[in-house]
């Protein structure tokens, strides 16, 4: 009995997704496990493991399709035993076996083949190219490049193999196999080269990027957030040299491996003030407004093409190192494109934190359906007066960004100050 494969729901705001790569072809054995294609979601490009044994014996769906939806069949296996070459795939009546022997009687006319589906053509198996299967040709060691970058790379024919990846651990990213793709190797033609030189300096020259499904679902939702969500935002300078000083001393007593940082301190002071004003943790949900039990902070992480937000439960049951352990654990696999849907979908509140880029100041937009999100700039001296004289300080600004509709004026701003209590008085996030 054939198997179809189909297309899986990957997060709950998913409605359809691109195709991106078939990791296996036709006549490939498949195990239970096994990864057998690539599909961009609205959150990142992961990867589908096949949940049942046979071998393939249909792609119904192309690489490279995009839109294709929730639930449409894809590919289908033949079980093992069962002749997978007899297999084909009818998109009005699914996937249906060929008897053996097939006579069709003289009085019934022979109906005809779908014309969207060719019937299958025996192949001899062809070995895959070294950008696809991520191993160089040479020596057959792994080359560790995020799924996007593969696809890039076999879309423009460049070897992995040759390229130094700027990514986490030597990690190949998208721009390195742009940037290959854009700087031919020395053997290119003269003609080719000049070619080249001319097209650069043509004034005004410009490409159309196609976008992947998570660029457009993050245009999708943030424009959906700022039409329908109301912002209304808040601004306070947080004095952190006490921050900074307890910071040090827990990281002198932490045990080897763990190092905390200004955003765990960050986010537990934010899940500390979410459980003092608990008015704070809440999202507008239209007839009712869900109220959330726990601080599930969520941290946005930028990842090649857009940026992702995995969620820390429960965040205000953990202690600085563990905190410590789980965003960092968290950040490194959703650059890596290796998070479970659930580790990216729900929260009930978001921290965006720029510091580390230098930025003073900015506001968010509300990652909806939330009700809202802290932008964190970047901790630097600055003039301050305390009791009336002129004095320096490491001064932190921070924005929070509120949905009116759930969170009124007063509640944020009870929050905001409970927030700066907690980041002035780290001491107190220990009570």
């Amino acid at each position: 009995m054939s198997i179809e494969i189909k297309m899986p729901a990957l997060s709950p705001t998913m409605e359809t997704g691109t195709l991106a790569k078939w990791v296996v072809a036709v006549g490939d054995d498949v195990r239970s496990g096994d990864v057998i294609a690539e599909i961009e979601t609205d959150k990142a490009t992961m990867e589908v493991e096949a949940t049942d044994d046979g071998v393939l014996a249909v792609i119904a769906v192309a690489a490279g399709s995009e839109n294709v939806p929730v639930g449409a069949v894809i590919g289908v296996l033949a079980e093992d035993g069962e002749n997978a070459s007899a297999i084909t795939f009818d998109s009005a009546a699914s996937a249906t076996a060929i008897p053996a022997v097939a006579e069709p009687s003289a009085a019934a006319p022979i109906p005809a083949a779908p014309a969207a589906i060719a019937p299958p053509v025996a192949q001899a198996p062809v070995a895959a190219p070294a950008p696809m299967t991520g191993r160089s040709a040479s020596n057959g060691e792994r080359i560790f490049a995020t799924p996007l970058a593969r696809r890039v790379a076999a879309d423009r024919n460049v070897d992995l193999a040759q390229i130094t990846g700027s990514g986490p651990y030597g990690r190949i990213l998208r721009h390195d196999v742009e940037t290959a793709a854009t700087n031919p190797a020395p053997q290119a033609t003269a003609g080719a080269m000049a070619m080249d030189l001319r097209s650069a300096a043509v004034p005004g020259d410009s490409e159309l990027v196609p976008n992947s499904q998570m660029r457009k679902i993050i245009a999708s939702r943030l424009q959906e957030s700022k039409q329908t969500a109301p912002h209304f935002y808040l601004t306070v300078d947080c004095e952190i040299d006490e921050l900074l000083k307890a910071r040090k001393s827990v990281n002198e007593m932490a045990p080897d491996g763990i190092k905390i940082s200004v955003n765990d301190m960050v986010i537990r002071a934010a899940a500390m003030a979410l459980k003092k004003v608990p008015a704070a943790n809440a999202a507008w949900e239209g007839d009712h407004m869900r109220m959330f039990k726990h601080a599930d902070i969520c941290m946005a992480v930028a990842v090649e093409g857009g940026l992702v937000t995995p969620v820390i439960w429960a965040a205000e049951e953990k202690g600085l190192a563990d905190l410590s352990v789980t965003s960092r654990d968290l950040a490194t696999r959703a650059r890596d494109g290796k998070l479970d849907p659930s580790e990216f979908t729900g929260g009930s509140f978001t921290i965006s934190n720029l510091g580390m880029f230098g930025v003073r100041e900015f506001a968010a937009v509300i990652n909806p359906p939330q009700g809202g999100i802290l932008a964190v700039g970047a901790g630097e001296q600055r003039p301050v007066v305390k009791n009336g004289e002129l004095a320096v300080a490491t001064v932190m600004t921070v924005t929070l960004s509120a949905d009116h509709r759930a969170i009124d004026g007063a509640v944020g701003a009870q929050w905001l100050q409970a927030f700066k209590g907690f980041i002035e008085n780290p001491i107190t996030m220990l009570l």
